[in-house]
């Protein structure tokens, strides 16, 4: 069963597109994002659903990809998948994942596609919370605690059949779905903090690879 993998770059706020193109080790966030998923042998395809207005920076940074990546300017998901509907054959994995989780392990997206693999129909990576969690009232006076035993952090890749795939893209949600394991570096990259920290991982991977 074949992958393809969709990279959205906005998600949460209108700044995503550019945060996507901070630099981190002297490259875009985006080009990290689009090697590392690039670097799975059972990967078919990556699409950049790209905002209009910085598609062509998006293009850019992904300059020597175009093989097996393909960047589509538009307002959505929906659109993106549309565009390139027509070159996705049988049943693929679907993946959905976030051009600022640049350092999602690989084994991260493996388990992620091997569970839709295995007839998860839906599944997202996940980590416990770690933080106690307070609970206040309208006057933002705390009231309680709740309990995390069964409190988790999603992360991306979001892994589908096509027809959960459809059916996210008309109504984004992720009642439901399956949980596998996520993990610390998958973390969403949008703070000069959490910028430090991806440009110590990727320093340590460069030096993973020359040893």
């Amino acid at each position: 069963m074949s992958t393809i993998v969709f990279v959205t770059a906005v998600r949460h706020h209108a700044s995503d597109a550019e945060l996507a193109l901070a630099p981190v080790n002297g490259e875009a966030l985006l080009t990290h994002t689009v090697r590392g998923l690039l670097a799975l042998p059972d990967l078919d395809l990556v699409v950049v659903a790209a905002p209009e207005r910085c598609a062509h920076l998006f293009s850019a940074a992904l300059l020597g990809f175009e093989e097996r990546c393909r960047i589509v300017p538009g307002p959505s998901l929906k659109h993106a998948f549309d565009t390139v509907e027509k070159e996705i054959a049988g049943n693929p994995v679907f993946l959905v994942h976030d051009a600022l989780r640049a350092f999602t392990p690989a084994d991260t997206v493996r388990t992620v596609a091997d569970a839709v693999r295995a007839g998860a129909p839906f599944v997202v990576p996940v980590l416990p919370m770690a933080d106690t969690v307070k609970v206040t009232d309208t006057a933002k006076v705390i009231t309680g605690t709740e309990d995390r035993a069964y409190l988790r952090t999603a992360q991306t890749p979001l892994g589908f059949t096509r027809e959960t795939f459809l059916s996210y893209v008309d109504k984004p949600s992720l009642d439901g779905a399956h949980t596998v394991a996520g993990h610390p570096d998958a973390m969403r990259v949008t703070t000069s903090f959490e910028l430090k920290l991806a440009e110590a991982i990727a320093v340590a991977g460069e030096e993973e690879e020359t040893l």
